[in-house]
């Protein structure tokens, strides 16, 4: 009887161990990933069998338990690989080896889109972002405020860790901001053309939004920068859309011109009163390196190739302006009759 008790004990022994050392994930791809909110081990047990990461819940239950990983584990998201055992598993959650994410940020207009951003990417939802975006107090140990906001944020792709909090992130984005700032003489660049960076960035976000072409794209810079020397309105089209909160608009109409926002370049002079999207770090450099030139005006191009016409004289521009008009005029007929 005693040897057939301590048999059916070494069995399950060997079980255990097998369950341990030995059986690994199921699923099919080569990674899963799991979230884990320090409910309780039993929900993280659940949650692990549901998406095939482990085999035997009770296993885990008791290994995890042995292993203080309640106790040891912070709230995260992390990244299991096929074939990964359950004391690997264990292991990776006692020492809180959380996957990275990565924040992938391109250009966004407003502090809602930003919000939508985070809450897509990390463990703050975009409630909660958006709330924090909008309050000075919050922003204001970053140096920003909600019309400065978007300065901050340069685009590129950044790594961290899905549990980071609003506050790190925040940190991360104005250690990232200073650093793009020192790197390539940009801060003397910026003050040889008599802005700050925050105008800069502001001004090289009118002109990420006015063309996709970098070489049109540095005369459209050297237009606005010459205006606001001479004191003309900036007259920018993006900044209407921006005033509006409608990006879709193709076109912009004298209706629309009287928009008393602060943003409406045709009513204010200067620049408006923050960035109306993230330009490209490339933006911001042609910008910074714009050509001295003559240039007051510019028109897209009737053959609508996405190039401009710049001119040094309204009658020249209004020749170009009345071209454009008229092929777009006619592009607007045929559309509406097809």
């Amino acid at each position: 009887m005693k040897k057939t008790i301590v048999l059916l004990f070494l069995l399950l022994l060997c079980y255990e161990a097998y369950n341990v050392l030995v059986k690994t994930t199921h699923f099919n791809s080569d990674k899963a990933s799991f979230e884990y909110t320090k409910t309780g081990l039993d929900n993280l047990a659940d949650s692990l069998a549901a998406k095939k990461i482990i085999l035997d819940k009770p296993s885990f239950i008791i290994l995890a338990k042995a292993l203080n990983v309640e106790g040891k584990t912070k709230a995260g998201k992390f990244l299991v690989k096929k074939n990964t055992s359950l004391l690997s598993l264990i292991r990776m959650l006692r020492n809180n080896q959380q996957a990275t994410v990565n924040f992938v940020l391109n250009k966004v207009r407003t502090r809602g889109e930003l919000s939508k951003l985070v809450g897509n990417t990390l463990s703050v939802d975009s409630a909660t972002a958006a709330q924090f975006f909008n309050s000075n107090d919050s922003l204001a140990p970053f140096g920003t405020d909600t019309t400065q906001l978007l300065t901050l944020f340069i685009p590129d792709t950044y790594t961290m860790y899905w549990s980071t909090p609003l506050s790190k992130l925040m940190q991360k984005m104005k250690d990232q901001q200073t650093q793009f700032w020192k790197n390539k003489d940009r801060l003397a660049q910026a003050k040889k053309i008599g802005m700050s960076p925050n105008e800069v960035y502001t001004l090289a976000s009118i002109v990420e939004e006015e063309c996709n072409y970098d070489s049109d794209k540095t005369l459209i810079a050297s237009v606005y920068q010459n205006r606001l020397q001479k004191g003309m309105p900036l007259q920018a089209c993006p900044t209407i859309k921006y005033a509006m909160q409608d990006f879709a608009l193709t076109r912009i109409y004298e209706k629309y011109l009287s928009n008393p926002s602060p943003y409406n370049t045709y009513r204010k002079k200067g620049l408006p009163p923050g960035p109306i999207c993230t330009p490209s770090p490339k933006t911001i450099d042609l910008v910074l390196n714009a050509p001295t030139t003559s240039y007051l005006y510019f028109v897209a191009k009737a053959d609508f190739s996405g190039y401009h016409h710049f001119s040094t004289s309204f009658q020249e521009h209004s020749k170009f302006a009345k071209e454009y008009q008229l092929k777009l005029d006619e592009y607007q007929k045929r559309k509406q009759n097809q």
